[in-house]
């Protein structure tokens, strides 16, 4: 077994868990009251993430690792623990909010609006940089940072309508 092969299917079992983690949340939130929006583009999201992971298994499975580009990426997911420690039960991967719960500050959120987006931005030009992969990092980074548009929108919208609730 490549080392390829053990980080990407870490990466998967990671992935895989945070979306019943996710999931949980998410019900939790909404027996509460919590509203969603953006439910038209999450699915875009989720087809992004997936062919992302899954264009890696396809081209970087084989791949030698670059060990200085796959600790940047072991790092990221320290923070992106971090994000979803600070958030806990508020931490989904929809736009969920619960009407006049105020604004997460700590954390991660002391210094970066938005981390978690930070951290998956970092994450989609990292790993595949890790594999030699620059035309694939630029591709889903390009692609990422249009869908980061839309939903930092959408999230922004969302936050404001809560916290004046």
């Amino acid at each position: 077994m490549t080392l390829a092969i053990i980080v990407l299917a870490l990466v998967t079992a990671q992935r895989i868990g945070e979306l019943f983690l996710a999931e949980h949340n998410t019900r939790r939130l909404r027996a509460k009251g919590a509203i969603e929006t953006g439910a038209n583009h999450y699915i875009l999201i989720v087809l992004l993430h997936g062919a992302w992971l899954l264009g890696l298994w396809v081209l970087a499975w084989d791949r030698p690792v670059n060990l200085a580009l796959l600790a940047i990426f072991v790092l990221l997911q320290a923070a992106r623990v971090w994000v979803i420690a600070t958030l806990g039960p508020r931490w989904t991967t929809r736009i969920i909010t619960l009407p006049g719960a105020p604004l997460v500050t700590k954390g991660p959120y002391r210094f970066v609006s938005h981390p978690n987006y930070v951290v998956v931005a970092l994450e989609i030009a990292v790993l595949p940089l890790a594999f030699g992969l620059v035309e694939y990092a630029v591709l889903f980074t390009l692609l990422n940072a249009a869908m980061m548009w839309v939903r930092i929108r959408s999230e922004g919208r969302a936050l404001a309508a809560a916290s004046a609730a």
